[in-house]
């Protein structure tokens, strides 16, 4: 006996339909809106396998709904455009909570703090920054354990990449400082391409004494604006 559906039991259905995919690909992801501790705040908040696959399923779901022939037609595409989605959303989301993790670990006790802005981006900032003396775009050997652990984690997960960004004190002139500060980035990147960190990854920018995060009237200050930022991204495909 064939099975006739109504238009409003046939909205029901693919209405069930989407639901289950939705929780389902949550469950396969292994997120279940799990939680994690923001590292700066201190508050909960929903990692992002589980962000992705929501925003998956949805922009999914909008886009089989959009190309459809005719209703009966927009809610299957609806339905296979959930599913794709969010299996999309949820593996990109996923393998960026696992690098997340790995670099916390990796990067315990070491004074580096790894911050997660918004659901696709890292920054790792060093609580007394990456050491230069001053006028100098030499690394501190007090830091390279610190970027062997970076790179580590880096080797490890290839599908991402690096914005390494330098900055200086506001000793000398605005002009030499951004020169400077260029050279303090591609020394990171220098010795991350070292440890096994492929060139077509890493991007630098040299952004002067333009962006302090300590006062420059102090030693401890200048000494804590010398410094290099890493932000992390997902690679572009």
């Amino acid at each position: 006996m064939r099975l006739f559906l109504t238009k409003t039991s046939s909205r029901e259905y693919y209405v069930k339909k989407l639901a289950v995919a939705l929780s389902a690909l949550i469950l396969v992801s292994g997120c279940q809106m799990s939680q994690r501790q923001n590292a700066t705040t201190g508050e909960s908040e929903t990692n992002s396998a589980t962000t992705g696959a929501i925003i998956g399923v949805v922009s999914g779901a909008i886009v089989g709904l959009a190309t459809g022939k005719d209703a009966d037609d927009r809610r299957k595409r609806a339905l296979i455009g959930a599913t794709t989605g969010g299996a999309i959303g949820a593996g990109v989301g996923y393998y960026f909570d696992k690098q997340e993790a790995a670099l916390r670990e990796e990067l315990m006790n070491s004074g580096v703090q790894v911050k997660r802005v918004g659901e696709d981006k890292l920054v790792l900032t060093m609580q007394n920054g990456i050491g230069f003396d001053s006028g100098s775009d030499k690394l501190s050997a007090s830091i390279f354990k610190t970027l062997d652990g970076v790179a580590k984690v880096l080797v490890e997960y290839p599908d991402t990449q690096l914005l390494i960004e330098g900055h200086t004190d506001s000793s000398g002139s605005e002009s030499l400082n951004k020169a400077l500060s260029e050279k303090r980035a591609n020394s990171v990147k220098n010795y991350l391409q070292s440890q096994k960190v492929t060139a077509d990854r890493l991007f630098t920018e040299g952004l002067g004494e333009s962006l302090p995060i300590c006062d420059n009237s102090t030693k401890a200050g200048r000494t804590c604006n010398r410094r290099v930022e890493i932000s992390i991204f997902p690679a572009k495909k």
